[in-house]
């Protein structure tokens, strides 16, 4: 590319950065966050850039409008594919458990010998119907449901059709698991 190629390209991104930024307010992409989509965002602008013909009837900005809109619909629905979802909505088993700086991961925790001994499992037992009356004093009605669901193997979309309610419209899984990890840690700090 000569200078003035670079030139004009870096000017053109710089106008329309703002543009694109905007555009993806109107967009949600699952298993990512909201640069993801203003990258999908700048790539539309890019290939307005390399593709636009300005013997063309259409304005340079109408195009590249276009162009963006058309590569950040392309992105959401790729992502909601459903050959996506295990890719979307995973938990890694590497993950510490309580905080980052915990040596306890979900696998540990999976992999661990499974008890028998009555006592153990009696106290076990205790854990779970504290954590699951905590949950009960934590969690609305609503996040209960999603919970549910969720643990029940549903997706996003699944949850959204069965408590009817648009995929968009409720974050109510993410807010479940920022009370749980809140949860945790001040469970952790009490022991």
């Amino acid at each position: 590319m000569m200078d003035g190629n670079i030139q004009a390209l870096e000017y053109l991104i710089f106008k329309y950065k703002n543009f694109v930024r905007a555009k993806a307010k109107s967009y949600f992409l699952i298993g990512a966050d909201r640069e993801d989509i203003i990258q999908e965002g700048m790539i539309g602008l890019y290939k307005a850039i390399r593709d636009y013909k300005g013997d063309k009837l259409s304005s340079f900005k109408a195009f590249a409008e276009l162009c963006i809109t058309r590569q950040m619909i392309t992105a959401v629905k790729t992502a909601t594919r459903q050959k996506h979802i295990p890719l979307n909505s995973y938990v890694s088993l590497d993950k510490p458990i309580y905080d980052e700086e915990s040596d306890r991961t979900l696998l540990d925790v999976i992999c661990g010998s499974k008890v028998t001994n009555p006592e153990e499992l009696l106290i076990n037992q205790e854990e779970f119907d504290d954590i699951e009356d905590k949950l009960s004093e934590i969690l609305s009605d609503l996040e209960r449901k999603v919970l549910r669901l969720y643990l029940d193997g549903r997706s996003y979309q699944e949850i959204s059709v069965d408590l009817k309610r648009h995929v968009k419209s409720d974050n109510a899984l993410q807010r479940v698991k920022r009370k749980l990890e809140r949860y945790l840690e001040l469970k952790e700090l009490s022991l």
